[in-house]
């Protein structure tokens, strides 16, 4: 089979403190291999490959390094050890902003974004009129997106996401920002990229809708991975896991 992502011994760690990441002076200083004051690890030993056209499901509790791994596989964070390898483009829908500019309108920034994320000018022009519809936003195309609601943004940055042709879809929880008949709309979509052979790496809470979509799960707590197996078995640990004792 085809490794579509290949995670290796990954780690990435934080400060409590409102530095954030390590600084460069830090990493000179010689700490780029242990911890300082006030450092914690997000993920540690971290290792699993995910195949051409998997569904893989990402679960755990709040805080335990579920985003944090989406956004190191989407590349907009590096690792503190191990490697991240992606074979083939991502298309990640990971935050309501989705990368847009706040004072950019609605076709400015669908040219935009759609743009970084490789699609030609032409291309955009011939899929424009169907995100716009998408995201049912027509009448707001000259509508600076601060304005928008979160809902819209929602809606927008799906519409955007869902159009590109890359082989990987990274998908944290943001749609359950939108209402009931547009994440229905946008699952659909779901389906329809995942009959075409696209991976899906989708990080949720929502039992239902792992249940749907994914067929293995991967299971985090204290930013290690617990669990790597087909997703019932995965959801039916987690649960037990957070059940309180009686």
């Amino acid at each position: 089979m085809t490794a579509a992502i290949e995670v290796e011994n990954l780690g990435v760690r934080f400060r409590r403190s409102r530095r954030g990441r390590r600084s460069v002076k830090d990493m000179f200083a010689g700490a780029s291999r242990r911890s300082l004051p006030g450092e914690f690890w997000a993920l540690r030993g971290v290792s699993f490959t995910v195949t051409k056209g998997e569904s893989i499901g990402v679960v755990g509790r709040n805080g335990q390094g579920k985003s944090t791994l989406l956004r190191l596989v989407a590349g907009v964070m590096l690792p503190d050890e191990g490697s991240v390898r992606v074979h083939g483009g991502v298309a990640p829908l990971i935050e309501i902003t989705g990368g847009f500019v706040g004072d950019l309108t609605v076709r400015e920034n669908v040219r935009l974004t759609a743009g970084l994320h490789g699609m030609s000018r032409a291309e955009v022009s011939r899929r424009y009129d169907g995100i716009i519809a998408f995201a049912e936003l027509a009448g707001f195309e000259e509508t600076p997106y601060k304005h928008l609601s979160n809902g819209m943004k929602v809606r927008l940055a799906f519409s955007v996401v869902s159009q590109l042709d890359e082989p990987i879809l990274l998908v944290d929880e943001v749609l359950a920002v939108g209402d009931k008949a547009f994440r229905e709309k946008c699952y659909k979509r779901i389906d329809e990229l995942l009959a075409d052979g696209r991976t899906l790496f989708f990080v949720s809470h929502n039992e239902r809708d792992l249940r749907r979509f994914c067929t293995r799960g991967l299971y985090l707590d204290r930013g290690g991975l617990v669990l790597d197996a087909p997703i019932a078995e995965v959801l039916e640990r987690y649960n037990a896991d957070s059940t309180p004792a009686s």
